[in-house]
């Protein structure tokens, strides 16, 4: 089975005065928790992991376990450009408790297929907890290939897939290998539906930050037979998820929280506050949506 069907949030962090935001990221983890998320992505690209220390990651991956106490699995990022720091992280981030191990591909480096397959085949070898694939491309100058799919989805502990390369040629490709042990998630917002046509079992979201309860409610239509339903979420929400996306991820999904109340408007460098014109758009959006007033 799966490690989650349906909508994954991938929680941000928040920061208060330099310091992850405890208080806050725990009223973050209710609202989605109330909002019937099905599971909880800690310390991904939406929770600035690349500027998080090794400590600061394993006392938000466990509070982030601790706080969801069993009612949803927790999956933590663990991706490095190296594959002995990632398998270190990966070890420290199981230890923390989480459930699943989200993997980036090892950035910079710009490794070769058979490099990509030897570096998840040694981090999966070493690890009792599952472990997904993450290919985005934009960010890594690395994208998982269809062929390489085809023996990463072999492995015992390797369960899935979050893909974020955009390409639905790939998407359409990768889909072949889908199955009971090897899942397909989408890593975009604004192709959920797509991608769940070809089999895929859901997202790691980004919007669902702002709107988990939509996001849930998007793939569980797909999956209880209510395509129409499903395609008309995906259509409503896309000027929203458009916004969220108007400057770099996280930068625009914080300002939206910020504004919801839910952290203070915190990142950090080489991450800034959003421009202007993206706050205006952000703000409007929201107030559109009704998520917040057409004053805040």
């Amino acid at each position: 089975m799966p490690l989650f069907q349906g909508t994954a949030v991938a929680l941000a962090t928040p920061f208060r005065d330099g310091a992850p935001d405890f208080a806050a990221l725990e009223r973050l983890i209710e609202f989605q928790l109330e909002n019937h998320i099905d599971a909880l992505v800690s310390c991904g690209t939406t929770g600035e992991a690349s500027t998080l220390s090794m400590e600061e990651q394993i006392q938000i991956v466990q509070f982030t376990v601790a706080k969801a106490a069993g009612r949803v699995p927790v999956i933590a990022g663990a991706g490095k450009n190296d594959t002995a720091s990632a398998l270190a992280a990966a070890r420290a981030m199981e230890y923390a408790g989480a459930d699943g191990l989200l993997m980036v591909t090892p950035y910079y480096n710009k490794c070769s297929e058979q490099g990509l397959i030897r570096h998840y085949i040694t981090i999966a070898d070493q690890l009792s907890c599952p472990v997904i694939l993450y290919s985005v491309p934009s960010r890594t100058g690395v994208n998982i290939s269809p062929s390489a799919v085809s023996v990463l989805s072999r492995h015992p502990n390797i369960c899935g897939i979050k893909e974020a390369s955009g390409n639905i040629s790939q998407i359409v490709e990768i889909s072949k290998y889908c199955s009971e042990n090897f899942a397909l998630y989408s890593g975009n917002d604004d192709s959920v539906v797509p991608l769940l046509s070809m089999g895929g079992s859901g997202v790691i979201s980004t919007a669902a930050n702002v709107i988990p309860q939509a996001m849930h409610d998007m793939t569980q239509a797909w999956f209880f037979g209510k395509p129409q339903e499903a395609c008309r979420l995906q259509r409503e929400y896309k000027a929203l998820i458009d916004a969220l996306f108007c400057e770099v991820n996280p930068i625009p999904v914080k300002y939206a929280l910020h504004l919801m109340g839910f952290m203070e408007e915190e990142y950090r460098l080489p991450l800034c506050p959003p421009s202007d014109a993206a706050k205006e758009r952000i703000q409007k959006t929201l107030a559109d949506y009704g998520l917040v007033s057409q004053n805040a």
